[in-house]
């Protein structure tokens, strides 16, 4: 048998730890002597260990590591809390790799500050375009804000196109505004370009945006993710040249492929 010292240190464990779990029932010493209080562990008794640890280090909390190895869940059961499980670690991975993308595009353009813009900048009068379009507010305009909003009233916006019997004439338009409430909420507006009559049922509008003027515009080519660098390119640009922005930059999705990394997207600033 091994002192709670020596069995701490074949399973990788605290002696705290193991103190822990005897006092919750998950693992119970093999032996107590009754008159020092000393607690002794088998080595058969690793195997609960383990299993206990990898439970547990997949979320479950003491109570659920308990009940799956007492098999007073039955299969079924069990089954449901793996999958829930390997759902929320899919999120947290995908949640993790889009805040990866973020700081490296505000790392890009940290580096570049001090320089001029390396992408090239066009001004353009933008024609009034008839979109098709659905909205939704977004906590604020940062890419981890809106990402998570945009990409359902795409894909939401495209079913009801369908079922409408309408066809996209031309790129996708997003564009934004500020709520009306404040606090740094945005107005989504997730458009394509369609050619329908106008019309407003059940969230779905079809209108004209209007012309603008003028724009300053760039070329992002990747993910929209990583798109801070192209923004703040093309924002000192605007200052550079002695111009003035007068709101968010419509943003005119060229290319989509289905891998995001190839997007060819067009930022349009109007300015003054």
């Amino acid at each position: 048998m091994f002192t709670i010292g020596d069995f701490a240190r074949h399973g990788r464990v605290s002696v705290r730890m193991l103190r822990h779990y005897d006092a919750t029932g998950l693992l119970r010493p093999a032996h107590v002597d009754p008159a020092t209080g000393y607690r002794f562990y088998t080595a058969a008794q690793l195997a609960r260990l383990n299993r206990v640890i990898a439970l547990k280090d997949l979320g479950f909390t003491l109570q659920q590591v308990g009940e799956i190895l007492d098999d007073t869940l039955d299969t079924e059961e069990l089954r449901g809390m793996l999958r829930l499980r390997r759902s929320e670690l899919e999120d947290a991975v995908a949640a993790a790799r889009a805040r990866l993308i973020q700081v490296e595009a505000r790392l890009r353009s940290i580096e570049s500050e001090g320089h001029m813009p390396v992408h090239d900048v066009v001004l353009k009068n933008l024609p009034a375009v008839r979109v098709a379009e659905l909205s939704a507010t977004a906590a604020g305009y940062e890419p981890g804000d809106i990402s998570p909003v945009i990409r359902p009233l795409y894909e939401e916006l495209f079913r009801r196109l369908e079922e409408a019997g309408i066809a996209p004439t031309g790129p996708g338009i997003a564009y934004y505004e500020d709520a009306p409430g404040g606090g740094g909420a945005i107005v989504v507006h997730a458009g394509v370009q369609v050619s329908a009559a106008p019309r407003d049922v059940d969230g779905l509008r079809v209108h004209d945006l209007p012309a603008v003027e003028r724009a300053a515009t760039v070329v992002h080519r990747g993910s929209m993710d990583s798109v801070l660098p192209t923004a703040q390119s093309l924002a000192r640009w605007i200052d550079a040249h002695g111009h003035r922005s007068v709101g968010y930059p419509r943003e005119v999705n060229l290319e989509c492929p289905a891998d995001t990394a190839q997007w060819v997207t067009e930022l349009q600033e109007p300015i003054a």
